[in-house]
């Protein structure tokens, strides 16, 4: 077995101008794979995201600090280097970083960078090499270009909410927002793949980057697949649906006597498995369910039906049987129970991490694993600032007297 001695990226240099959480959490992916990467920020206030709180993280003696869950969740593995852009010696200081960079990540709003010559056209003729990535609401051209937008607004626009919620004329019905921000989710990991496929591009053909452009209202259509295929591919306008899946029917939340578990069954055996199971066979020939096709022409009598027979059990019990029996299956976690669960404890899905406020920081792991990777100590997400000196002394070269004239300048 060949065994890989470091991560990936390990020899990548990431810069990272960005604020809030699609571009960020680019950026922090690529951290995980091993990229040094640089979160440049503005003296005293940072990145907007620090102060979305409460909650903010506390520090050792339980007050709080200024970093929030939502800075939180997309920083780690990143070094914070604050500089002031609006400022010609801090410009000066990103194109240094630039000509020694292997891609910048941004957010600003089109066309703002232009004015601190900080711009892709402007920055390719420093490090020709340098790829360059765009992240906005809606991409770098078109009528909507120079609008603000945030997650909400993109799931609203791109048909995600349309899609996602209880069905009309029943309580609670109506389009719903997901919990968690998907659209800035999805744009970050479409920019990472963005990244990727760009510097393989640079590295193995051309020798040169690239400018990426990156809009979360595209990704968010994008990323809903087999919704947007039927109607394309067909006219029909999907809708709401709740808990139920896309394929197979019985595919939904169910209720048991304690709590809710979801159940999928993905063909005609695990259907007739999955009647067994519950001790009532018979209904697998029951003339309204016998077919996929008969039991979605009879979906609310299916749901009422096999709602009535699961609330006879407690959850653990019948997820026992439906594991014996190889029905997919599985509870309705709340976030306590998703975190102390055994397999989310084997696979190591969270992290603890030093932080120079808080002491220890746990945040959520990488989900990509390699095989004979060497290990890497997680670092917390930065405090602002918290690594300026270091970054310009090694990296620029800057000496301390330079340093302090340039914090006593407001440059840094």
């Amino acid at each position: 077995m060949c065994f890989v001695k470091r991560l990936p990226l390990t020899n990548i240099r990431v810069l990272d101008l960005s604020r809030i959480l699609a571009a960020p959490l680019a950026a922090q992916s690529l951290g995980d794979l091993g990229a040094e990467v640089i979160k440049v920020e503005r003296p005293v206030t940072g990145d907007e995201a620090r102060r979305w709180g409460p909650p903010f993280l506390k520090d050792r003696e339980g007050k709080d600090t200024r970093e929030s869950p939502m800075y939180l969740c997309a920083n780690r593995n990143k070094r914070s280097l604050t500089i002031d852009i609006a400022r010609p010696e801090g410009q000066e200081l990103v194109r240094k970083l630039v000509a020694q960079s292997d891609v910048l990540i941004e957010n600003y709003k089109v066309g703002d960078l232009v004015r601190y010559g900080l711009d892709y056209a402007s920055l390719r003729k420093v490090n020709p090499r340098l790829v360059y990535c765009s992240v906005t609401g809606f991409g770098q051209s078109g009528p909507y270009s120079k609008l603000p937008g945030y997650d909400t607004v993109f799931q609203a626009m791109s048909g995600m909410m349309s899609v996602t919620g209880l069905p009309d004329g029943v309580p609670g019905g109506g389009p719903m927002k997901t919990g968690p921000s998907l659209a800035d989710f999805i744009a970050g990991q479409y920019a990472t793949a963005g990244i990727l496929a760009a510097l393989y591009e640079r590295d193995t053909f051309s020798g040169e980057g690239q400018h990426i452009d990156i809009a979360l209202l595209d990704c968010t259509i994008a990323a809903q697949s087999h919704y947007t295929a039927t109607y394309l591919a067909t006219g029909s306008v999907p809708v709401r649906r709740g808990t139920e899946g896309n394929g197979g029917l019985p595919s939904q939340a169910f209720q048991c006597a304690d709590r809710g578990i979801i159940v999928i069954c993905g063909s005609e055996a695990q259907y007739r498995t999955f009647c067994n199971v519950l001790k009532h066979p018979e209904l697998a020939d029951d003339p309204r369910f016998v077919t996929n096709r008969d039991r979605l022409a009879h979906r609310a009598e299916l749901a009422t039906t096999f709602n009535a027979l699961t609330r006879e059990w407690q959850s653990n019990e019948l997820l026992a049987a439906f594991k014996d029996a190889g029905i997919p299956s599985g509870p309705i976690n709340t976030y306590p129970e998703v975190f102390a669960d055994p397999q989310v404890v084997h696979r190591g899905m969270t992290l603890v991490a030093e932080h120079v406020q808080a002491g220890q920081v746990e945040f959520c792991a990488s989900p990509i694993r390699f095989t004979g990777i060497e290990a890497r100590a997680p670092m917390a997400p930065p405090v602002l600032g918290q690594h300026t000196d270091e970054l310009l002394r090694d990296v620029l070269g800057v000496d301390n007297a330079d340093i302090e004239r340039l914090r006593g300048e407001k440059v840094i």
